[in-house]
């Protein structure tokens, strides 16, 4: 397990020390504990640059800017980071004063970035974790999501989890049974996925991990499914994150996997108790994130876009017709070449749900040559980012 500290100035040891920080105002609430799922763990040695273990009081919430700012201080030996704006839309309906921003980003697991999935014009040094968590974090803080949906999570007990409960987020984490990053030496444990939530926005209700099966037959792919109750609204919530069977040749096996994971959500809002008995699955709005390692043009896509749920994908929302992803949301060269494509999504329900904001992709100037990762960018994905609110029941 890695705990190397950050050789890059100052800026680790002031960050170290924003995120211990106890409480010392009494009139402050505590934060409420993380809600455990199955696949979890109570134990583990800490990342000792971001955290370290409690044994006293709750950590109190730093202030998220003056974290990003140490962040930055803390990076200020790299290229500039890449700068994205949000695209704001109007159907025809006024945005909400209250919008549930909402990120999905496959993080890059460090095992992987290191060893097997040889990033050939990327330089060692912009993959080692030293520097890529607070890259990582730098983006995470930049948008501050209510919700966040991420993928190959190999960092989850050490960093993200600790670091992320500090800034007032509960979560569940599930990891792959089999996970590559086991067969790299000098790993962190297993990937996974990795659903946040910030508890001063949502009240958590149920979560469960599945573990998703190809005619009926387990596979090494999972999901994290949780249901939220929105403080400000009461509106109940669905949410899944996902990351399905990778490379070509396996489209058959990504569409087995995503019409189970339809199936689980389906019966999970049906029958959960946040619904009416006799209402339809729609009175739960879903929000389903993930790499799906699937082009628009594959099955999986189009059982998700034409599933009984009503989905829709937000980022369409960013092409002219309403009705095109993105070129890319992944762009970077391996020894086996040169892949700029588009493979992941945020599903939401378009019938309870409205898009009103969506975040920009960068250009390929802003990318760079050597495409991603880069010292300016921490994966091979890039975050997509939304705002979301929900509609007015008729």
């Amino acid at each position: 397990m890695e705990t190397m500290v950050c050789p890059m100035g100052g800026g680790a040891t002031r960050l170290h020390s924003v995120l211990t920080q106890t409480l010392s105002n009494t009139s402050s609430l505590p934060l409420p504990p993380s809600h455990l799922g199955p696949c979890q763990r109570a134990d583990a040695d800490l990342d000792p640059v971001f955290c370290q273990e409690q044994t006293g009081s709750p950590l109190c919430p730093p202030d998220p800017e003056e974290l990003l700012r140490q962040c930055e201080e803390a990076l200020r030996d790299r290229p500039p980071r890449i700068h994205r704006k949000f695209t704001y839309l109007s159907d025809g309906d006024s945005a909400s004063s209250c919008p549930i921003r909402v990120m999905q980003w496959n993080i890059l697991a460090q095992a992987l970035g290191e060893g097997l999935d040889s990033f050939v014009k990327c330089p060692m040094e912009a993959l080692s974790w030293s520097r890529r968590k607070y890259l990582i974090l730098e983006e995470i803080l930049t948008h501050r999501p209510h919700i966040m949906c991420l993928q190959e999570v190999d960092h989850y007990y050490d960093t993200f989890q600790p670091v992320l409960s500090g800034l007032g987020y509960s979560s569940n984490f599930c990891p792959k049974p089999w996970s590559p990053c086991l067969d790299v030496e000098g790993n962190n444990g297993p990937d996974g996925c990795a659903l946040f939530f910030d508890q001063s926005r949502f009240e958590f209700l149920d979560s469960v991990s599945i573990r998703l099966s190809a005619m009926r037959i387990p596979t090494n792919q999972v999901a994290v499914v949780t249901i939220l109750r929105c403080r400000s609204t009461g509106r109940y919530l669905c949410v899944a994150v996902t990351h399905l069977k990778a490379r070509s040749g396996w489209e058959w096996l990504r569409s087995a996997q995503g019409s189970d994971l339809l199936r689980h959500l389906q019966n999970l809002v049906q029958k959960h108790p946040a619904g009416p008995m006799d209402s339809s699955f729609s009175d739960i709005p879903l929000l389903i994130c993930g790499d799906f390692n699937a082009v628009p043009s594959e099955e999986v896509y189009r059982r998700f876009a034409t599933s009984p749920l009503g989905l829709n994908s937000a980022y369409k929302k960013l092409s002219l017709d309403g009705l095109t992803e993105p070129e890319y949301t992944t762009w970077k060269i391996r020894s086996t070449g040169e892949c700029c494509t588009t493979l992941d999504y945020i599903w939401y329900s378009q019938d309870s749900l409205r898009v009103d904001a969506v975040l920009n992709m960068p250009t390929e100037e802003q990318i760079g040559p050597n495409r991603l990762p880069s010292f300016s960018y921490p994966s091979d994905h890039l975050s997509l980012v939304c705002d979301l609110s929900f509609k007015e029941k008729e």
